[in-house]
């Protein structure tokens, strides 16, 4: 039988923080390229929660900045969070895609996109609770 994704804010939340506690972990063993990808997950689960909230129809979609787009409709100052979308959505494809040339995906490059979301995260943290 298969299974179906859970439509509940506070189900992609909750694995949201976790795949964001991971990139710190992984960050610790110098693992950028996984550091990033669960970054990127932790991104893509706080903006889908947060658009799962206002009745979004769940879609199979790794692109932030395509999320971000529907976000936008709700709350249009996020606006300025586009560059580090768009960065953080790379770094999904670095760590599930095998590339002829290597990624070059540093530590600095993880924690500075990390610190660039942050305060994205604290604002969808903070409409998801309503």
């Amino acid at each position: 039988m298969p299974r179906e994704e859970s439509r509940y804010p506070a189900d992609w939340l909750r694995i949201a923080e976790k795949d964001l506690e991971r990139v710190g972990h992984l960050l610790d063993v110098r693992d950028p390229e996984a550091a990033g990808f669960y970054l990127q997950q932790a991104v893509e689960k706080f903006l889908k929660a947060f658009l799962l909230s206002k009745g979004w129809q769940l879609e199979r979609i790794h692109d932030l900045e395509a999320l971000l787009n529907e976000a936008l409709g709700h709350a249009p100052s996020w606006e300025q969070f586009r560059p580090v979308c768009q960065k953080i959505t790379g770094f999904y494809f670095v760590e599930r895609y095998p590339f002829v040339t290597e990624a070059g995906l540093t530590e600095d490059d993880v924690r500075d996109s990390l610190e660039q979301v942050k305060r994205l995260i604290e604002e969808l943290r903070t409409a998801i609770a309503g």
